[in-house]
């Protein structure tokens, strides 16, 4: 009986590590203006252990200031398909960091192992929730 029961936590924990793993990796978007007068690039990068990082980069040709760097850093957790994001003030902002992440949800969405169809189905993230306006509805593409 303890063996069945060890080897069913072993199974469980293996499936339950294997799961995050499909979410961690790299995650980017690149919108450009038609007359490439402007560009956003949004990367996100999803560690496997629970930390991420985070860079956005515009470039707007009459914008003041022209170019814009923005960071942010933290911790993730998921469950089910959601992904949440916090940062702790104290170790996770700086000069640098300074986007804030809490209370930010993201959905991984990818092609269902029963759809066996053709259609094409990008693994990506969407925000879902966010304090930070301009994440709201943004997909970003695993790399």
């Amino acid at each position: 009986m303890k063996l069945l029961l060890a080897t069913f936590l072993l199974i469980f924990n293996l499936t339950a590590f294997a799961q995050s793993n499909d979410f961690a990796g790299d995650y980017n978007r690149i919108l450009n203006g038609k007359d490439e007068s402007h560009l956003f690039d949004y990367k996100l990068t999803l560690h496997q252990d629970g930390t991420f990082l985070f860079h956005y980069y515009s470039k707007i040709k009459q914008g003041i200031p022209p170019e814009v760097n923005k960071y942010g850093k933290g911790k993730w957790s998921a469950k089910d398909n959601v992904i949440t994001f916090s940062s702790n003030k104290q170790e996770d902002f700086d000069e640098k960091y300074t986007l804030d992440f809490n209370n930010s949800k993201a959905r991984f969405v990818t092609k269902n192992p029963r759809d066996k169809s053709d259609r094409i189905i990008k693994t990506k993230l969407t925000f879902v929730e966010s304090e930070i306006s301009w994440m709201q509805r943004l997909d970003v593409f695993k790399i």
